[in-house]
């Protein structure tokens, strides 16, 4: 089986998961934390490199205030614990995102994270937090603005490359794959430069209830479609 290298997930169905069970949304987002957690572990077990998650998106913030409140504080939990178990696991964490609109105990929580995870060698966990890719894109140019206007840069000497390193994304390779549970079929503002020619998945399951086995569903489709770049195959790149 081809195992695709890089694996991002948009985690959907949390809060529609809970109201089927007649529960509040709040206790389908701490189920899906879990979850996280479990297909982290499934995923090096598998054989995948990087898994990237967007956890909460740019977007979010228009959330009923008690809705956003509670992930934040599931946020805050799932960073305290995320240090033992990356250390037990050998997982590298980094997050993506605008953190200056965080608050300042979550921005610490994820610089100690990072930093103390930083000398890991197995799979790479990246974290998508105050996260919007036109955000992300944007960024990324002012960027580039800074350094035309101190000299540093020619406007014709900016590229694909130079973008591509200046955003958030910069340490990681293009997602292989793309997985979105709950049915939905869009990308919601996520990844949109590094997904030029990523594969896409989608699957009816809510995210609470993906597993390794729904994940090896999405490998296996993977695994069987015939990638091509510019009209050749992989293989012939």
């Amino acid at each position: 089986m081809n195992v695709p290298e890089h694996v991002a997930i948009i985690l959907d169905g949390n809060g529609r998961w809970a109201k089927e069970k007649g529960m509040p949304r709040n206790y389908g987002h701490m189920q899906g934390a879990k979850a996280v957690e479990d297909i982290l572990v499934d995923a090096r077990d598998i054989g995948i490199k990087y898994l990237t998650v967007y956890a909460f998106s740019t977007e979010n913030w228009t959330r009923p205030e008690a809705e956003v409140s509670a992930l934040m504080t599931i946020l805050r939990n799932y960073l305290k614990t995320s240090i033992k178990k990356s250390m037990k696991n050998n997982v590298r964490c980094r997050v993506i995102g605008e953190r200056s609109a965080l608050s300042e105990d979550i921005q610490k929580a994820i610089g100690e994270l990072e930093e103390a995870t930083a000398g890991n060698t197995g799979l790479t966990f990246t974290i998508a937090i105050n996260y919007g890719s036109r955000d992300e894109i944007t960024r990324s140019v002012r960027k580039i603005a800074d350094k035309v206007k101190a000299g540093e840069v020619l406007p014709e000497d900016i590229s694909e490359k130079m973008i591509a390193e200046n955003l958030d994304t910069n340490f990681l390779p293009d997602p292989d794959l793309l997985i979105r549970t709950c049915n939905e079929q869009r990308i919601s503002n996520y990844l949109l430069w590094q997904c030029a020619y990523t594969e896409f998945y989608f699957t009816p399951v809510a995210w609470p209830d993906f597993n390794k086995a729904e994940l090896l569903k999405a490998v296996e489709a993977y695994s069987k479609r015939n990638r091509k770049f510019g009209g050749l195959k992989t293989d012939q790149i």
